[in-house]
């Protein structure tokens, strides 16, 4: 009789408490790459929360050193051009982009190419002192692949996201948050608590208007000026018909403190 092999240790560690679910990359051997696994294991995780009533927010995390360093070379080099342009690691970028539960990025240490796309991806980024931003993909004769070149200009604007394509050139965390790639810096002993923090105080807001909140300001990016204004009265009357806006409003002219039931 042969014995079942030890199930494998997921690439991506994770913990819930207080409505949050805490996602960790802490693999110093690739640099936090994003392989596939990896990739996969966040898709997942992501989907169960959008599934959940128990989880309102994420945490994206890594170590203190590296919070993602891009892909996974020696994987890319077994691909052909098919694949990279519609193949599965396409599609889990695709589903990572369809998260419907806010994202708090906790970002030390470097964040590079695919990591930097991963940061852009959230909601929110909170970096350490000692974070740096950067999508070096041309010095390999290659581009951003996973939303980069779109993302960073509507962040940053044309110029810096020029520079930092085009030259591979780092923003640190002091410059990120000028230029608006970063919401918060924190100290390098505080970047962790201070993305608790933050999750925890979106977490416990309701989480219809935090969800329909996330969806109208990323259509800003998507829409012109008048159809983004007609799509937010639309999700605007969607919170006013939810309990919990209900029971937000009378308990303000109640002067009590709301008591939230995320419905």
């Amino acid at each position: 009789m042969t014995a079942n092999p030890p199930p494998t240790a997921s690439p991506v560690e994770a913990v819930t408490a207080d409505g949050v679910l805490t996602l960790t990359l802490d693999d110093p051997t690739t640099r936090n790459a994003l392989t596939d696994e990896v990739l996969t294991a966040l898709v997942d995780h992501l989907r169960a929360a959008d599934a959940s009533d128990d989880v309102r927010a994420v945490v994206l995390e890594g170590s203190d050193d590296v919070f993602a360093s891009g892909a996974d070379i020696r994987a890319l080099l077994e691909r052909d051009a098919l694949g990279i342009y519609d193949g599965d690691r396409a599609q889990l970028w695709a589903a990572l982009r369809r998260t419907r539960t806010p994202t708090v990025a906790a970002v030390s240490g470097l964040c590079l190419g695919g990591g930097c796309e991963l940061a852009m991806l959230s909601d929110v980024v909170v970096a350490s002192e000692t974070a740096r931003f950067g999508l070096p993909e041309t010095q390999l004769g290659l581009i951003p692949g996973a939303g980069g070149t779109q993302m960073l200009p509507r962040a940053i604007g044309k110029a810096k996201a020029m520079d930092m394509v085009l030259t591979g050139r780092l923003l640190d965390a002091a410059e990120a948050e000028r230029a608006g790639l970063v919401s918060r810096v924190a100290a390098p002993d505080a970047w962790r608590a201070l993305a608790a923090k933050v999750a925890r105080r979106i977490a416990g807001r309701p989480a219809v208007a935090e969800r329909l909140g996330k969806e109208a300001v990323l259509a800003a990016f998507e829409t012109p000026l008048q159809a983004g204004i007609d799509g937010e009265r639309r999700a605007f009357a969607m919170t006013f018909a939810s309990s919990d806006a209900r029971e937000g409003l009378t308990a303000f002219v109640e002067k009590r403190d709301p008591s939230w039931s995320h419905r």
